[in-house]
C-alpha cells in the first residue's frame, strides 16, 4: 500500500510493534533535545540510571528558557546542565545561543530520522520530514541511553493545502485555523500531515510555524514533506549534504482528512486564554493593547522579524505600547541586523531582547494586569506569561506589527491601507550566518569521563518514590476541570521555574494557579493516606514538563480520575508511579466533590489482571467503575513506584 511521509518514518524506525493505530509501537530514536526548563530533570535521571556515555546519534542541551539571572539558582542550573552535557557526551548550546526548535533546525534537523525532546514543541521539526515527538523528560533519559520510544500508534491526519496565502496572511494564520475548526483536542491521538498543492508555497520556517503549534492541536506531532524548500533551507544553512527527499508516495491514504485553501485565509487572532478561541482579527479590531512582542518558537523565522521590521520602518510604535522583540537564534540576529531591519525595529521602538523563549515562558516581559498583550507565541494559559490576571492574545507577526503601530488590535489589512504601508517585500539573504562559537560539542570519553557534576545547593537529588499500595483510602484533595494544562499543575514564571531542580520547593507551587491552598492540604495527608485529584477532559494539556507530576507525587498523590488526558501528562504520571485513571461513565465526574474519601481496594490484583477497578466514595456511598490504558509494561512502571524504581529492580 502507498505510504504517507510519517508512514514511511515510522516503518524505518519501528524496531516493535504493529502500525496499527491504538497498538503499542517501540520506535529507534536517533536525536535528542532537552532545554534547561526541563533538562536539569534529564541529567538526574541520567545520572540515576548510571549513564556512562549518550548512545543516540545526536543528543542536544540547550539553555533558552531560564535565561534572567535575578539570583543564583539560574546560573547554578546551568553550570549543573554544562558539566552534565560534558560528563554524558552531549552537545551544550549556551544560554543565549538560541531557542531549542529553531536552533536545532539549523544545525541538527535532518530529514528521515527521528527525534524525542523534553519539550512539547519539538514537533517542530517535522518541518524539515521528521519524526520529532514531544515527551516526558524521562522518555528522554531513555532515549539517550539508547532505549527506544514507546507510544501509542497515532491516527495519521492528513491536511491537504490548496492555493498560496494572500497579503498580510501568514503561516500563523494556517494553524490559528486549524485550531479554531478542531480545538485543543483535535489532534488528540492523531499525527498531523500537510500535503497538496499549496506546500508550494511554504518556507521550511513557514512550515516550522506550523508543526511548533501542532503541539496546541494535541497531536502526537506533525510532519510535512521533505521537498524543495526544505532543501533550500539546508543549502542556505550550509548543509545540503543533509537533505533526503521524502514524499508521500502516489495514492497515499489518511485516516483522517481535512483540506484548507491557503488563499481563502484572512488575518485571525486567538482571544484569552486559550489557544483554540480563534476569532477573525477584525471582530476583535479596536481592543487596546499595551504590550507586543515578537518572537518564541512559535515565530521564529529572519522572515517574521523582517515582516516586522518593514511594518514599522520610518514608523513610531504607540506611545501607549511596550513593544518586545525576542530574536530566536543568534544567527537570526546576525541577519537581521546585516538587513538593517534591527535598526529599523531600534528606531521604532522596540526592545530587543536576548535570544530565547524569554516571555513565552513567563521569564520576564510580565504583562500589567487588566492590560492586553499580543504575542507571536504557541500559548496563552492563564497566568503563564508570569501575571496572574493576564490577557494574553496569540496572533501573526503582521496582527503584532500593526497593533504595535496604532495601540489597538486591528486587521493589517485595513491598518495597512489607513496608514499607507505596502505589503513588506522582503529580500531575504540566500545564504544564512553560520555561528557556532556558543554551541560546545561533546568532550572526548575519557576527558568527559573525568567530569563531576557541578551540583549547587538549590538542585536536590531525584525523590525514592515508594510502590504503589494495593489498596488506596484518601481524600480528593483537588477537583479541576476540562483542559486543565500542566502550566496550572506545575507553574511556569520566575517565581517558580528558578526551582525546577529543587522538587521540594517546586513542590509549593503545585496547583496553586486553581487552588493555593493545595500544597498545604497535600503536606498534611501526605506521610498518612495521601491524596486523589480528579480532572475532566484533557487533562494536562500543553507543557511537556514532567514536574506537574512529579511535585504532586512528592505531596502524595496516588492517582487521578479524569474523565481523559493529553498525551504527555498521562504518561508522565505513569511514569513516576501516579495511577492514571479514566471514568468508565463520564457522568460520575459531577458525582464527586473536593473532600470526598474515596477507596480503591486490591489495586495492584486489578491492575495486573485487566483495566477496569470499582473506585467506591466512601462519603457518599456510591461506587464508579473506572479503566485505565496503560500497557502491560507501563502497569509495571507504575506498581514499582515509577520507570526508574523499574528500572532499578530489573537492573
Amino acid at each position: 500500500m502507498p505510504r504517507t511521509v510519517a508512514h514511511q518514518l515510522i516503518a524505518s524506525h519501528l524496531v516493535d510493534g504493529e502500525l496499527s493505530p491504538g497498538e503499542e509501537i517501540a520506535l529507534a530514536v536517533d536525536q535528542t533535545l532537552t532545554q534547561d526548563a526541563t533538562g536539569t530533570l534529564v541529567m538526574q535521571e541520567l545520572e540515576a540510571l548510571g549513564l556512562d556515555r549518550a548512545q543516540a546519534e545526536v543528543s542536544v542541551q540547550y539553555v533558552d528558557h531560564n535565561l534572567l539571572q535575578t539570583d543564583e539558582k539560574n546560573a547554578e542550573d546551568h553550570a549543573f546542565l554544562r558539566s552534565a552535557a560534558q560528563r554524558y557526551g552531549i552537545w551544550f548550546s549556551k544560554p543565549g545561543n538560541g531557542v531549542s526548535h529553531p536552533t536545532h533546525m539549523q544545525r541538527f534537523g535532518r530529514p528521515g530520522t527521528t527525534m524525542v525532546g523534553s519539550d512539547s514543541h519539538t514537533c517542530a521539526a517535522g518541518s524539515l520530514g521528521m519524526l520529532a515527538i514531544g515527551v516526558g523528560g524521562l522518555e528522554v533519559a531513555m532515549a539517550i541511553a539508547g532505549r527506544p520510544l514507546r507510544i501509542r500508534m497515532p491516527e495519521i491526519w492528513g491536511v491537504r493545502l490548496t492555493g498560496e496565502l494572500p497579503p498580510w496572511v501568514s503561516a500563523k494564520d494556517v494553524v490559528l485555523e486549524m485550531l479554531r475548526r478542531h480545538t485543543v483536542r483535535g489532534g488528540v491521538g492523531r499525527i498531523i500531515e500537510y500535503h497538496g498543492p499549496g506546500l508550494a508555497g511554504l518556507t521550511a520556517m513557514d512550515r516550522h510555524v506550523i508543526a511548533n503549534m501542532g503541539a496546541e492541536l494535541g497531536a502526537t506531532t506533525t510532519v510535512f514533506p521533505a521537498d524543495d524548500a526544505v532543501r533550500d533551507f539546508l543549502r542556505a544553512e550550509g548543509r545540503e549534504d543533509d537533505f533526503t527527499e521524502l514524499r508521500a508516495e502516489d495514492g497515499a491514504r489518511y485516516d483522517v482528512h481535512d483540506e484548507i485553501d491557503l488563499s481563502a485565509l484572512e488575518p485571525l487572532i486567538a482571544r484569552p486564554s486559550a489557544p483554540d478561541d480563534v476569532v477573525p482579527v477584525r471582530e476583535v479590531a479596536g481592543e487596546p493593547v499595551s504590550q507586543v512582542v515578537v518572537g518564541s518558537s512559535a515565530n521564529p523565522g529572519l522572515r517574521d522579524f523582517a515582516v516586522t521590521a518593514a511594518m514599522v520602518r520610518g514608523r513610531q510604535t504607540d506611545a501607549a505600547v511596550s513593544f518586545d522583540v525576542n530574536p530566536t537564534s543568534r544567527e537570526i540576529l546576525e541577519d537581521l541586523t546585516r538587513m538593517g531591519a534591527t535598526f529599523d525595529l531600534i528606531a521604532a521602538g522596540a526592545r530587543i531582547h536576548q535570544a530565547g523563549c524569554m516571555g513565552c515562558i513567563g521569564m520576564g516581559q510580565a504583562p500589567a494586569v487588566g492590560q492586553n498583550s499580543l504575542r507571536t507565541f504557541p500559548r496563552n494559559f492563564p497566568g503563564r506569561s508570569g501575571t496572574e490576571e493576564d490577557s494574553v492574545w496569540l496572533c501573526s507577526p503582521e496582527t503584532a506589527a500593526a497593533a504595535a503601530l496604532t495601540g489597538r488590535i486591528g486587521d493589517p489589512r485595513d491598518v495597512a491601507a489607513e496608514h499607507d504601508i505596502p505589503a513588506p517585500r522582503l529580500a531575504l539573504p540566500e545564504q544564512a550566518s553560520v555561528n557556532t562559537a556558543m554551541l560546545m560539542p561533546p568532550l572526548p570519553v575519557e576527558q568527559a569521563r573525568e567530569v563531576e557534576l557541578a551540583r549547587g545547593p538549590n538542585i536536590s537529588a531525584l525523590p525514592d518514590f515508594p510502590p504503589l499500595p494495593d489498596r488506596i483510602e484518601a481524600p480528593v484533595l483537588l477537583k479541576a476541570g476540562d483542559n486543565v494544562s500542566t502550566d496550572e499543575i506545575s507553574p511556569a514564571g520566575a517565581q517558580a521555574l528558578p526551582y525546577r531542580s529543587n522538587v521540594p520547593k517546586l513542590a509549593d507551587f503545585t496547583f496553586t494557579r486553581i487552588d493555593p491552598g493545595y500544597p498545604e492540604r497535600a503536606r498534611e495527608v501526605r506521610d498518612g493516606s495521601g491524596h486523589l485529584v480528579v480532572g475532566g477532559e484533557n487533562y494536562g494539556q500543553g507543557s511537556s514538563r514532567e514536574h506537574a507530576a512529579i511535585t504532586p507525587r512528592y505531596l502524595g498523590l496516588r492517582a487521578v480520575l479524569a474523565r481523559s488526558y493529553a498525551r504527555i501528562h498521562w504518561q508522565n504520571l505513569a511514569n513516576f508511579g501516579i495511577l492514571p485513571l479514566e471514568f468508565a461513565e463520564p457522568g460520575d465526574y459531577d458525582r464527586i466533590g473536593t473532600g470526598d474519601v474515596l477507596v480503591l481496594d486490591g489495586v495492584r490484583e486489578a491492575l495486573e489482571r485487566g483495566d477496569r477497578i470499582t473506585a467506591r466514595n466512601a462519603s457518599r456511598d456510591e461506587q464508579y467503575p473506572v479503566r485505565h490504558s496503560l500497557s502491560p509494561r507501563q502497569v509495571r512502571a507504575v506498581l514499582h513506584g515509577g520507570q526508574i524504581p523499574l528500572l532499578a529492580a530489573e537492573g
